[in-house]
């Protein structure tokens, strides 16, 4: 049986479900801290828990890593239009993997 790989609530790391006990839901010690102060510190302001609060510079992070991977989506386009081979296709599909891998976490 394989292991599913669960995103951790807090960073969007990834983490083995475990295969006894309860689900994990963040990766490490300090992802459980920051989300615990997270929620202490919205408690009420009227902003619903489960929000994320991004700083500008966060913002700014998350937007150049979905740029990259946009672009990195537009390569493998182009190599498909131009009938790039396989092997190239290949590195540039490993990459837009990785790039999207990486943009898809907040923090």
């Amino acid at each position: 049986m394989q292991r599913r790989l669960l995103p951790c609530q807090w960073c969007g790391r990834e983490i083995a479900e475990s295969e006894i006990g309860r689900r994990r839901r963040y990766c490490r010690q300090s992802c459980r801290q920051r989300a615990y102060e997270h929620r202490n510190s919205v408690k009420g302001t009227g902003i619903p828990e489960d929000s994320v609060v991004l700083s500008a510079q966060e913002v700014a992070d998350l937007s150049d890593r979905w740029f990259a991977a946009r672009c990195a989506a537009e390569d493998v386009a182009t190599a498909v239009a131009e009938g790039a081979n396989q092997i190239e296709l290949a590195d540039l599909t490993a990459a837009l993997v990785a790039l999207t891998r990486d943009a898809e976490r907040l923090r």
